[in-house]
């Protein structure tokens, strides 16, 4: 399955372009990341059986283990895409949620969008990690 990240904004050439980079490369499954201009600009095409994740201060504040256990169903379901989505400054409108598959939160404190991407690039790759049985991840 694919992990695929969709954000707003360039992050270049910076500290946490470079965890996301660090991150992204660990992860054995393939990944994906596009990047959109602030405003404007078009979602690539989804594929057929993707699943649409929108990060979101709305949204469902997941534990790590949730989070594996969530993208594992989807793989064993078939799914061949996951889309990550990190919008702009202002977030996602009503209509865009309502599409959604799944709002994911990593709490309600507000973070920088930069550094949104790289906690989601560590959060797969721990994901990816959990399921694979490698001891990254430590409960408890």
């Amino acid at each position: 399955m694919l992990l695929h990240i969709v954000a707003r904004g360039r992050i270049g050439r910076s500290p946490e372009g470079e965890l996301v980079e660090r991150y992204l490369k660990r992860i054995i499954w393939p990944t994906r990341v596009t990047e959109l201009p602030d405003t404007g600009g078009r979602e690539p095409p989804a594929v057929p059986q993707s699943r649409r994740i929108l990060l979101d201060e709305k949204g469902e504040p997941l534990t790590s283990m949730a989070f594996a256990e969530r993208i594992g169903r989807w793989r064993d379901d078939g799914v061949r895409e996951a889309r990550f989505l990190l919008g702009a400054a202002d977030g996602f409108d009503a209509a865009e949620r309502s599409d959604a598959d799944l709002l994911f939160s990593f709490g309600r404190a507000t973070w920088p969008h930069m550094l949104a991407r790289a906690m989601l690039a560590e959060q797969l790759f721990r994901a990816t990690s959990i399921l694979a049985g490698h001891p990254y991840h430590r409960e408890g």
